[in-house]
């Protein structure tokens, strides 16, 4: 670290009339660069203005050194940081301008250096044995933000180059709670930030992890793994009545919260419509109608919607834009399905593909997280690592998870997965 720039003394505190053997200012020198060193490398404000007090008094050897923080609020100086005084507590506080050096500094913003205490027309008396004292501005963003306050039982004991360099200090200590202020409104932003993230979630998992229909014939399979703490992801059971049910699977564009509102809304919107028509291809037409009107320009989803209709062993499918779903009855196929756009981009119709679902057939919708997933050297998992992963005969959703992940692991490039495998018993 660089000597610190010295600056001309200001004058209306008085000039010292005892300079300080050039070996005392060398050896008060180095102590007081140590103590800056480590001042300006700590965030924590506590820590900080602890560190400052005790590091001046060791390197002078003071009576009380004390930092006094600015309330804007009250516009008063607050005491934060302190050593050696039995009167002041943490909490103290003083008027600006009105009470004390520390507020006359604080008013003035220039140093003020008191040879003799009791001389002193603004100085009020803290500790007996005091003598001489020194208080001196922390500037930041131009402003007065603190006062640093040096006291010693010594009459006259700084010489003019321990005040200059006090002064130098002064400007590392005001960057230094500078800095801690901004990192400690940065924290408690991440914090609150990361409460509503929590909350967010929270919601989610009740959205997405409750019991799966128990429906005659048939028995489901799901996962649901978001890369981060949202997922714009999701998938739905929608009881349409006469054992009949509504299917989604569902990837709404871009990553966090907005991908996690625009999905709480296109599902509540969803759930409105379902039961307004059996077709999943209507059902779409009116979805997409309603989401063009009200969704951000190039925000959409991508979603696969399917009717089951349990009795009939059958399921009913359209998709708006997704990957197309695999079919697994003795051989692993991909779903013919025409599609139409995806939901919130314009108008489209959206065609529909009837699969009849005998005993031992399984479908499985799935969203990019999975096929797109990349190993260390950039290469996705694919759809034909998909397919093989179903020819095994007790492939399940939980163990292609797994697959996917100890393939895409060592890369940095994450996705939402989620899973909805339909089996016919």
């Amino acid at each position: 670290m660089a000597t610190p720039a010295l600056r001309p003394i200001d004058t209306s505190g008085g000039i010292p009339s005892r300079i300080h053997s050039s070996c005392d200012y060398v050896q008060t020198l180095m102590k007081l660069q140590r103590a800056a060193e480590l001042i300006t490398s700590t965030l924590d404000m506590d820590a900080l203005l602890e560190r400052v007090v005790n590091d001046i008094a060791a390197s002078i050897g003071c009576v009380e050194v004390s930092v006094w923080l600015r309330d804007w609020e009250t516009d008063e100086m607050v005491l934060e940081g302190v050593r050696g005084c039995t009167v002041n507590m943490k909490g103290a506080r003083l008027k600006i301008g009105r009470e004390g050096m520390v507020g006359h500094v604080a008013k003035t913003g220039k140093m003020r250096y008191a040879r003799d205490v009791r001389l002193d027309p603004y100085y009020v008396q803290c500790e007996e044995e005091t003598r001489s004292a020194v208080d001196l501005p922390l500037q930041a963003r131009g402003e007065i933000v603190g006062v640093l306050s040096v006291e010693h039982k010594e009459l006259d004991a700084f010489s003019g180059d321990q005040l200059q360099v006090l002064q130098a200090l002064a400007g590392h200590i005001a960057v230094a709670i500078e800095n801690a202020r901004l990192f400690q409104v940065e924290r408690m932003e991440r914090e609150r930030m990361q409460r509503e993230a929590d909350d967010a979630r929270a919601v989610q998992q009740s959205l997405f992890l409750k019991a799966v229909p128990l429906v005659s014939g048939f028995a489901f399979e799901t996962a649901w793994h978001p890369a981060g703490t949202l997922a714009g992801d999701w998938f739905d059971f929608i009881d349409l009545g006469e054992d009949r049910y509504g299917i989604v699977l569902a990837d709404v564009s871009g990553k966090g919260m907005p991908a996690a509102l625009l999905m709480s809304a296109t599902r509540a919107i969803l759930r409105s419509l379902a039961k307004l028509d059996s077709s999943p291809s209507q059902t779409l037409v009116r979805l997409n109608q309603t989401l063009s009107e009200d969704f951000p320009m190039g925000k959409f989803v991508t979603m696969i919607y399917a009717v089951l209709d349990a009795r009939a062993r059958e399921i009913t499918v359209a998709s708006a834009g997704h990957l197309r779903p695999l079919l697994i009855n003795g051989k692993c196929s991909f779903l013919e399905v025409d599609s139409g756009l995806p939901l919130g981009l314009g108008a489209s119709s959206y065609p529909e593909c009837k699969i009849e679902m005998k005993p031992g057939t399984r479908l499985l919708f799935y969203t990019d997280g999975i096929t797109e997933a990349m190993n260390s050297r950039d290469e996705e998992y694919g759809p034909a690592r998909l397919r093989e992963h179903f020819l095994q005969p007790d492939a399940c959703v939980e163990g292609l998870i797994e697959e996917v992940q100890r393939f895409g692991h060592g890369s940095n490039r994450t996705d939402d997965a989620t899973v909805v495998l339909i089996r016919s018993r």
